[in-house]
């Protein structure tokens, strides 16, 4: 049975294979991503992984536990048996990917995003991906940086406003989806592509490696 977005799922996990496959070796092992710490092969590591987080949860691990694991487990296979291993996982998405579609499905686009970006790629997106991203983006704000709570989101391209009504917040942020997505989710570098309304951005700690479905970042 197909579920909604299901297609889209594999669409993203595609593109995101084609975006790898394309990396010289070095590129693959240690380029740089927006994830602090994490290489391209570290992000797929993690994202292999969200397929089996439930599996591999326990409730004395933190997720970020969780995270430090499928990324340790991705650095000890080759890059042949990684890609392998995701050529498999971009066909037959985990159940529990695909019934949380709409948050695997921002998690890996903002993963994608973190691995073009950090490597200075041409990052054209297909029409809808953005939005995931920008969904996903003030989801994990919600629970973490809480900059969807304290700004007024206003796209740029075609999205209605997310976050306070305007007579009630102090700031107003507007942007593309996707870069508003990636600073919602905590990748501060992408404020300089932002338009701060009033004020100016209010930085939360860090980031951390691993955002997303299993992560903090």
């Amino acid at each position: 049975m197909r579920l909604p977005l299901e297609t889209e799922l594999r669409a993203e996990r595609r593109r995101l294979l084609r975006t790898l496959a394309a990396l010289s070796d070095e590129d693959f092992a240690s380029g740089r991503t927006l994830c602090a710490g994490w290489s391209p092969r570290d992000v797929l590591g993690h994202l292999i992984g969200v397929d089996h987080v439930l599996a591999h949860y326990r409730p004395w691990c933190s997720l970020a536990a969780v995270n430090r694991r499928q990324v340790d487990r991705a650095r000890r296979r080759t890059r042949r048996q990684l890609m392998a291993e995701a050529y498999h996982w971009a066909e037959r998405p985990a159940w529990s990917s695909r019934l949380a579609v709409l948050i695997a499905l921002g998690d890996l686009a903002i993963h994608h995003q973190d691995i073009v970006r950090g490597l200075g790629l041409e990052h054209d997106l297909p029409p809808a991906v953005p939005s995931y991203i920008l969904w996903d983006g003030a989801l994990l704000s919600g629970r973490t940086n809480l900059r969807v709570l304290r700004y007024r989101v206003v796209p740029t391209d075609g999205h209605p406003p997310l976050g306070p009504p305007a007579a009630l917040a102090p700031a107003e942020v507007s942007g593309t989806r996707e870069a508003l997505g990636l600073w919602l989710a905590g990748r501060d570098g992408l404020a300089a592509e932002l338009r701060f309304a009033s004020g100016g951005p209010r930085h939360s700690a860090p980031d951390r490696p691993g955002a997303g479905v299993g992560g903090t970042s």
